[in-house]
């Protein structure tokens, strides 16, 4: 799939979304409390699914990153939706939690089975949707911010929406096959790049590093949830 075909493709799944009315159209921001911005929240809706999906297919780099890091933000999102009373959604969620949890004992390295980038969209723009119908879209953005992170910063480099396969790789092997940062001038920032600056690290290792990035942004999803009705 092109670059610029999945997110135009994931764009057309917010249309059940909004056919059926499941959203409220107020954004709802810790402290600040909700801001109602009906024409506007439409088009959030159409764009925040194509970028979930890309976001955690861009993190979908190394093996068992993409299922377990979904399993840590989904089961995040669930306990802030419980902690805000909506418990509908809260199982919703839950099921993407086991359900990528599942994946995972396949997924994690070393990887038996592998999800592609079909695989990987899927699990963001589930987690997308999620958030849209159970109003925590900024809740759900803080729990995954590790890969929206590192999608800035792949998008600040390489300055266009391109298929990965089109660019330089930005790591390279040592000779005891750790991973270590690439000389290539041209090669993308990404987050697995940062990790391994300062010294080279396993797939592993990697995985390990990106699975505490995941669980610390849980815990502020989490803290963000209990501040959702204390207002300035």
């Amino acid at each position: 799939m092109g670059g610029w075909f999945k997110p135009l493709a994931l764009a057309f799944c917010a249309a059940p979304i909004l056919l059926l009315g499941a959203y409220d159209s107020n954004l709802d921001f810790p402290l600040f409390g909700s801001v109602k911005i009906p024409l506007l929240y439409t088009a959030l809706v159409v764009f925040m699914i194509p970028i979930m999906g890309n976001t955690i297919n861009s993190i979908d780099v190394l093996n068992g990153v993409a299922s377990g890091f979904t399993t840590i933000a989904s089961f995040a999102l669930s306990i802030c939706l419980f902690i805000l009373q909506n418990y509908e959604v809260g199982i919703i969620c839950l099921c993407l939690s086991f359900a990528s949890l599942a994946f995972y004992k396949y997924h994690k390295f070393p990887s038996k089975i592998f999800p592609g980038d079909s695989g990987a969209i899927t699990f963001g723009a589930a987690y997308g949707a999620i958030a849209i119908i159970g109003g925590v879209e900024v809740i759900a953005a803080i729990a995954i911010l590790p890969a929206i992170i590192n999608s800035f910063l792949f998008l600040s480099s390489v300055k266009k929406i391109v298929e990965h396969r089109e660019i330089k790789n930005p790591t390279s092997h040592t000779d005891d096959w750790k991973l270590q940062t690439t000389s290539e001038n041209h090669a993308p920032i990404t987050l697995v790049r940062l990790l391994i600056a300062k010294k080279p690290l396993s797939e592993k290792q990697i995985g390990t590093e990106i699975f505490k990035l995941a669980i610390f942004s849980g815990i502020l999803a989490i803290i963000t949830s209990f501040m959702m009705g204390v207002n300035i």
